[in-house]
């Protein structure tokens, strides 16, 4: 593998390890080494795809650079590949005043809303309403920069009168998803969609009939194969900023569409929103 002088270090390692590498992950390393700036806007399963080989190879092409798994590979290459400023937000210049920056952000956040809006799958969305609805137990799952979410998600259809629970250990959650039967429903978000936590969790309520359903922001992401209905809701951050704040906002709004869906269709939310109401007074001034 021949490499410029100015590789990234994640690139030089690749290609003092290449000999070691299977057939198939050298496949993924060619992909990395040929374009590493579009691998950080990749899925783990983009670049199985796009390397023709599976994810378990990725992930094993990773650990064989040193690295935990594909995610640490895509920080590692976005380090090298982009600036600071530029793997913060997108837009942004080292110059920009506090003003400037708040302008470019919040402009950018608007940006992944909009396209969220019009990328949506609306049969999806409607799928996944009537499930909360029917549902008898409701778990959601999520793990990191998630789990604010799911946490907020729990709390306000159980103020609509639903079951609905959000245990932070992720270990709970796993046990709880065994617990379900048909007609209660997992919910994941997974803003990867490659957290091993929440895909074992998801995974396990399927095994004993519970319906599952998962939040993400990759299409190919390897959570959606573990799902019964998959609602996908992105944004075009830049590419060097892979845990970027747009992509919680997207998924909160779209949480806050099914919250709004059920508490529309669901008969006892009035009453429950009511109580929901009268206790919180006692709580302010």
């Amino acid at each position: 593998m021949v490499l410029s002088a100015d590789a990234p270090p994640p690139l030089r390692e690749l290609a003092r390890r290449a000999s070691g590498l299977s057939p198939a992950e050298q496949r993924v390393a060619q992909a990395v080494a040929e374009a590493p700036a579009e691998v950080v806007r990749m899925s783990v399963s983009d670049l199985a795809a796009a390397s023709q080989s599976s994810v378990g190879t990725v992930t094993r092409f990773c650990q064989k650079l040193g690295l935990r798994g594909f995610h640490d590979l895509k920080l590692a290459l976005a380090r090298e590949t982009a600036p600071t400023h530029q793997r913060l937000a997108d837009d942004v210049v080292p110059g920009d005043d506090a003003a400037q920056i708040a302008r470019k952000v919040l402009s950018g956040s608007a940006r992944a809303l909009d396209e969220a809006v019009r990328a949506i799958d609306a049969a999806a969305v409607q799928a996944a309403a009537e499930a909360l609805l029917s549902a008898r137990r409701i778990l959601f799952a999520a793990v990191g920069t998630s789990a604010p979410l799911a946490a907020d998600a729990a709390y306000r259809l159980s103020t609509l009168g639903l079951d609905a629970v959000f245990p932070g250990d992720t270990h709970l959650q796993h046990v709880t998803a065994r617990t379900l039967r048909p007609g209660d429903v997992c919910f994941a978000i997974s803003h990867t969609g490659a957290t091993r936590e929440t895909i074992a969790a998801v995974r396990t309520a399927r095994t004993v009939g519970a319906t599952t359903a998962v939040l993400t922001s990759f299409a190919g992401a390897p959570i959606a194969e573990t799902a019964d209905l998959v609602l996908v809701a992105g944004s075009s951050e830049t590419a060097f900023r892979v845990e970027a704040m747009s992509s919680r906002l997207v998924h909160l709004a779209l949480l806050d569409a099914l919250y709004v869906t059920v508490a529309l269709r669901h008969g006892p939310a009035r009453d429950a929103l009511a109580a929901t109401e009268d206790l919180l007074t006692e709580h302010r001034y």
